[in-house]
């Protein structure tokens, strides 16, 4: 097994809007882009325990074409959005650190 921060090239988070962040990964062989995506461990499910969320407020979409996963989650932090008091950080810049060690298959 790997983790899937030894799979991508990328991985980095932002704000989606102020009260959602995204989480791009990308890869720059096609074959680990289909690993990641094909693995049982790679799953809204996992990645709403990694979060602490409900299933449901994950969505994970894959773009084939450019070997690509984008994950967009809810602001955990500030329910008042974006540079609320409370919020630890404003760009949404630190928050794909939970999924670097997720190991896949």
């Amino acid at each position: 097994m790997a983790r899937l921060g030894d799979l991508a090239s990328v991985i980095r988070s932002k704000n989606a809007g102020p009260f959602q962040v995204t989480i791009d990964i990308m890869f720059a062989d096609a074959s680990e882009y289909r690993r990641t995506l094909e693995s049982p461990r790679f799953t809204s499910a996992e990645i709403a325990r990694r979060y602490g969320i409900a299933e449901e407020d994950v969505a994970l979409i894959p773009f084939e074409r450019v070997r690509a996963i984008k994950i967009t989650i809810p602001r955990r932090w500030g329910s008042r959005g974006s540079g609320s008091a409370g919020d630890r950080d404003v760009y949404g810049a630190q928050q794909h650190g939970p999924l670097v060690d997720l190991e896949i298959d």
